[in-house]
C-alpha cells in the first residue's frame, strides 16, 4: 500500500511562524538606535564598579603571590651565594691549616724523634756517672780508676752540651722549638697576602708614636740652638 503524503509535512512550521512577511519599519529601526546610544543606567554602572572591583582584587592576588614568589628567589639566590661564598673560604682555609699542620705535625714528630734520641743518650751518660764508686777504689786501681771516672765524665759533658746546643729549653728558655716555629708560622700568615704599600702602612701604624716623639725631640733641640 502506498504512502500517502500531505504538503504540510513539508513545511516548517517554526520557521514560518519565526519569519516575518514584512520588513522592520523606520520606528522600529530608530527604537534600535536609541537603545544603543542610550546612557547606561544606575544598574549597568554599579555592574561595571563591580566588575572592575573583582579585576582589581585578582590583580592585587596575583602581585602579592608574585611579590611572594620574588622574595623566595631572592632569599634562594641569597642562600646560593652564602654557600658558594662559604664552601670557598672553607676550602681554602682547610687546605691551608691541612698543609700548616701536616708541617707542624711532621717538625714535632722529627723533633720528636731527635728528642727522644737525645733522652736515650743523656740517660746513658747518668747511669755511667752514677755507676761511678770512687770508695772501692784501692791504693792499687784508683789512678787507673781515676782516669776512667775523668773520661766518662767528660763524654758525659759533651753529651750534654750536646744536647743544650739542640734543646734550648735546657738553658733555661721559656719557648720550645716548637713553639718558636709556630710563632714564626703565624707571623709569616698575618703578613702573608699584603703588598709592600700595606705592609708601609702598618709599620707607619706600629710606629708612628715613636716618628712623632722623635719629631719632637728634634724640633725642640733647633728650637734651643736657634734661641743660643
Amino acid at each position: 500500500m502506498a504512502s500517502q503524503f500531505d504538503e504540510s509535512d513539508f513545511v516548517d512550521s517554526d520557521y514560518q511562524s519565526a519569519k516575518s512577511p514584512y520588513p522592520a519599519t523606520a520606528a522600529q529601526m530608530r527604537t534600535a538606535s536609541s537603545v544603543l546610544n542610550r546612557p547606561p543606567t544606575r544598574e549597568e554602572l554599579e555592574t561595571q564598579v563591580n566588575e572592575a572591583h573583582h579585576k582589581l582584587g585578582e590583580l592585587r592576588r596575583a602581585q602579592e603571590e608574585l611579590e611572594r614568589e620574588r622574595a623566595s628567589l631572592e632569599e634562594a639566590r641569597r642562600r646560593r651565594i652564602e654557600f658558594q661564598t662559604g664552601r670557598n673560604e672553607m676550602l681554602q682555609n682547610l687546605t691551608r691549616g691541612v698543609g700548616l699542620l701536616e708541617e707542624s705535625e711532621f717538625a714535632a714528630r722529627r723533633d720528636a724523634e731527635q728528642m727522644s734520641k737525645t733522652l736515650a743518650d743523656l740517660r746513658e751518660a747518668l747511669c755511667k756517672v752514677q755507676s761511678i764508686q770512687d770508695e772501692s777504689w784501692t791504693q792499687e786501681n784508683w789512678n787507673v780508676e781515676l782516669t776512667r771516672a775523668l773520661t766518662t765524665i767528660e763524654n758525659s759533658r759533651m753529651e750534654w752540651n750536646a744536647a743544650r746546643l739542640k734543646w734550648p729549653l735546657l738553658n733555661g728558655t721559656p719557648q720550645a722549638p716548637v713553639e718558636a716555629k709556630a710563632s714564626a708560622q703565624s707571623v709569616a700568615s698575618l703578613l702573608e697576602g699584603h703588598t709592600f704599600g700595606q705592609l708601609c702602612k702598618l709599620g707607619l701604624a706600629l710606629t708612628w708614636p715613636i716618628v712623632v716623639i722623635g719629631l719632637l725631640a728634634l724640633g725642640l733641640t733647633f728650637f734651643f740652638l736657634l734661641r743660643q
